[in-house]
């Protein structure tokens, strides 16, 4: 048995079956570095893929902070401790000025659980709305969001779906102001729906990147309809910023901010810590306010001053290496180049995203916009044998997912592209 069979076999007998992995041929990886991660033969990868490491595997300032405050202390909220209160006033101040508490949480899913019940305090209802292809966590509460994998015994009758916004086939088949009136007019719908129904209506979550919907290339403003219809009918938008949050996008700290909206409440996670466990919520004090009075919630882990030393030292990195900018001008490199990619190669059909978030969406036949599922499957995972790793998403899961660590570079974006030019070549 070789050394992957018989890792693979260890795999399923200690984690179960279906447990999921990148890849047909899954990478051993066993160090990472900035942009790079070696596997156990020594190999070197290029990483398009993780947001997790926020500002680049294990980056020393980070590593150095963990590390200080673990040999000093490490316990939760309940003794009065400095470093939550530090991280939090200096994680509110990028946010607009209603938006001025916060929770900390381990995980974005915790985050996402919080946030509905949040809804629920400030509203007395408990009927939510998300699109027909999002993915919010996996809580009991988040999982009923999801329509990829419905929950055992269905869905609770509490959520109405709305169509997930696709830029290259918009809703109503025009784009501009009628694309975002079109998907308002679904929202007022959902919410005219779930105030008939025993459950009101409460909130429309989202990730305003639209992030595993594929990021589609939306107009300027196009959320602000549907976010008028929900404060009219007094509900509350929660925007989950664990994908495009803190500067991914470029030219903002915020997805939210990007898309031109205030949401009542904000959703953290995966980016915030580079790898260590936090996540968090963040909303106005009358918000949070109100999910203490109707919540008995302490979380043991949520807010450790390990976690809150994570967080605040990636803060100092976005700063001090001026990452949002790294993010904004090399990602419009990199995109310039997918576009001249799309010139050379047929099954191209559209190229978008926004600074260090971007890809391709990949068609069988650009006039038809057929959807290629099945050969951006061939195209990760060429890319992954020659050195590359990137992933694949969207509603029609074709859209080639490029969201490196934000330290990445022209050279590393060269290195991507010449790669994929040569894959691409290769179908």
């Amino acid at each position: 048995m070789s050394d992957e069979a018989a890792l693979l076999a260890r795999r399923e007998r200690l984690l179960g079956r279906n447990m999921s992995l990148f890849y047909e041929h899954p990478a051993h990886i066993v160090r990472g570095e900035g942009v790079w991660l070696f596997d156990a033969d020594g190999r070197r990868y290029l990483d398009c893929y993780n947001n997790v490491p926020h500002v680049g595997h294990c980056h020393p300032h980070v590593v150095e902070a963990i590390c200080r405050q673990a040999s000093t202390l490490n316990t939760h909220t309940r003794y009065l401790h400095e470093g939550i209160l530090d991280y939090v006033e200096r994680l509110t101040a990028t946010f607009d000025r209603s938006l001025d508490t916060a929770i900390l949480t381990c995980t974005g899913s915790e985050a996402n659980d919080v946030a509905l019940r949040m809804a629920q305090a400030v509203t007395g209802r408990t009927g939510v709305i998300a699109t027909d292809h999002t993915y919010h966590g996996n809580t009991s509460a988040v999982s009923q969001l999801s329509t990829r994998m419905p929950p055992v015994g269905g869905f609770g009758g509490h959520v109405r779906h709305v169509p997930a916004p696709d830029s290259y086939r918009p809703l109503g088949g025009e784009s501009g102001q009628a694309f975002a009136e079109a998907f308002a007019l679904k929202v007022e719908e959902a919410i005219a729906s779930l105030q008939e129904s025993p459950f009101g209506f409460s909130a429309l979550i989202v990730d305003p990147f639209f992030a595993n919907e594929g990021f589609p290339d939306l107009p300027s403003g196009f959320l602000a309809p549907a976010v008028a219809a929900v404060k009219k009918a007094g509900g509350l938008v929660i925007a989950d910023e664990v994908q495009p949050g803190f500067g991914r996008t470029g030219e903002h700290m915020w997805g939210h901010q990007r898309a031109g909206i205030t949401p009542d409440i904000v959703t953290l996670g995966k980016p915030m810590g580079n790898g260590h466990p936090i996540g968090g919520v963040v909303a106005g004090s009358d918000t949070l306010n109100a999910f203490r009075g109707a919540f008995r919630y302490f979380n043991t882990f949520g807010g450790n001053p390990v976690s809150c030393a994570a967080g605040m030292a990636v803060l100092d990195v976005l700063e001090q290496e001026n990452l949002m900018e790294n993010a904004r001008t090399v990602g419009a490199y990199a995109l310039d180049g997918l576009n001249r990619l799309a010139e050379k190669h047929g099954i191209i059909g559209n190229t978008r995203g926004a600074g260090l978030f971007f890809g391709a969406e990949l068609v069988l036949d650009k006039r038809e916009k057929t959807p290629a599922p099945q050969i951006a499957t061939r195209v990760i995972n060429g890319m992954r044998e020659r050195g590359v790793l990137m992933g694949k998403l969207g509603i029609h899961q074709c859209t080639t997912k490029i969201r490196p660590p934000m330290p990445f570079s022209r050279d590393n974006a060269d290195l991507m592209l010449s790669t994929l030019d040569d894959v691409l070549s290769g179908l």
